[in-house]
Parts: structure tokens; sequence; C-alpha cells
């Protein structure tokens, strides 16, 4: 049974995926883009973490933490970018 509650909701998260790929490629402003960056991160992460629990190890949530730090970083990255036009001061 958690089989099936594994796969449907690794499914919506993988429309939700296609959904913010649209986002970005329609998105009328750079911050509606940034935005749909950050959510496609998030679901990137829920999806490992499923995966992880429908495999029964640990690597996928350390996994899961990495792109979860390395998603943060590059948001605030990006909109320092577009804010400033520079990232380092």
């Amino acid at each position: 049974m958690i089989e099936a509650g594994i796969l449907f909701a690794a499914a919506c998260y993988g429309i939700a995926l296609l959904l913010d790929l649209w986002r970005i490629a329609q998105g009328p402003d750079a911050a509606d883009r940034i935005l749909a960056l950050d959510t496609m991160v998030i679901n990137v992460i829920a999806l490992l973490v499923l995966y992880g629990v429908w495999r029964g190890t640990a690597i996928y949530f350390e996994a899961a933490m990495l792109v979860a730090m390395v998603g943060f970083v590059s948001t605030v990255a990006y909109c320092r970018f577009l804010l400033r036009g520079d990232i380092i001061e």
C-alpha cells in the first residue's frame, strides 16, 4: 500500500515539475522565473526523499540536503544579481 502512495506522490511532484518548467518558459518577468526555479528545487527535494523512502536507503536524504543547500544559495545569488547587477561586492 505504501508503494501506491509513493507512486501517486511522485506522479504529483512530476506534474508539478512540468508546471514549473512551463512557468519558467512563460513567466512574464524574472521574479516569476526565480520563484519557479525555487519551487522546482523544492519539488526535486521531495522526489529525492520519496525515492529514498521507496528504496529504503539514507543516501538520498543526504542528497536532498545537498540540493536544498545549493538551491538556497543559487536563489539568493540570482536575486542579488537581479537587484544589484553584481553577486560579489
